[in-house]
């Protein structure tokens, strides 16, 4: 226990002050021998998998033993995302990023650093209200203009038609009418498999204890992180480091081509 607490606190010390580290890469493309990496990318489409997430779903992604999928909620946020992205960048480690269409638009630059460091930008609504409480087509509304501000935020045009197809609700708040409504749509819905809880009060060490422990009885599955809580930003590297430790492989998801190609590895 002593020796975790010294490694976070490092952890910590070493994202306040670090400058910007290397943009993310693949693993067999990582300058630093013997970092985590992104083992493979696996395509997802609505069609064989509308949505996804045991919390809240019967159907998961279908990753093998020791496989995760990392993701975050409720960013872009200043500074957090950024040291957040630093710390994925270390370690060469690709991630899918739920963001906020409000804060997308205010943080522009921040969203396009994500793009080009090779992580996957999904949706998560226009402000980040309960959809499943306010009427459906305000609700739909909310999911588009979210929608419309990453786009404009990410590729410099407002749609309501998402490059990434990806959507996450607000509180996992779904309703059968708003899922069908998206699912008609081709997006897919992702939950989570497993929670770090880092909305609840606690320390880096306590998170990292927390999600390791829920992870190492899982062996595999979807993550859910909230890339604005520092307790988050502050313990990644520690966790990042106990994936490799512990031979667990990092898979990264994007949408299925048009053409319907998929893409099954890396080099």
């Amino acid at each position: 226990m002593k020796a975790m607490s010294l490694q976070v606190t490092s952890a910590i010390v070493a994202l306040l002050w670090a400058s910007a580290a290397p943009a993310g890469q693949l693993a067999g493309e990582c300058p630093r021998p013997g970092t985590l990496g992104t083992s493979r990318v696996l395509a997802v489409e609505a069609k064989t998998t509308p949505r996804v997430g045991l919390k809240s779903f019967a159907q998961t992604l279908p990753l093998e033993d020791h496989e995760v999928v990392l993701t975050f909620d409720d960013g872009p946020r200043s500074p957090m995302t950024d040291r957040l992205l630093n710390a994925l960048a270390d370690q060469c480690a690709r991630a899918t990023f739920f963001i906020v269409g409000r804060s997308a638009l205010e943080r522009k630059a921040t969203v396009q650093r994500m793009a080009a460091e090779g992580h996957t930008i999904g949706h998560h609504s226009l402000g980040h209200q309960n959809l499943s409480r306010i009427a459906f087509d305000k609700a739909i509304d909310e999911i588009d203009r979210g929608i419309a501000n990453d786009e404009m935020a990410l590729n410099g045009h407002s749609t309501s038609v998402p490059s990434t197809p990806f959507f996450r609700f607000p509180y996992f708040a779904s309703t059968p009418a708003l899922l069908d409504r998206l699912q008609s749509r081709d997006i897919v819905v992702f939950g989570a498999d497993l929670w770090a809880s880092d909305w609840n009060p606690m320390t880096p060490e306590q998170e990292y204890n927390l999600i390791t422990r829920r992870l190492n009885a899982a062996h595999k599955g979807i993550i859910l992180f909230h890339d604005p809580q520092p307790r988050t930003v502050a313990m990644l590297p520690a966790f990042l480091r106990y994936l490799r430790d512990n031979h667990y492989r990092v898979v990264h998801i994007v949408p299925q081509t048009a053409s319907g190609a998929t893409v099954t590895g890396v080099p």
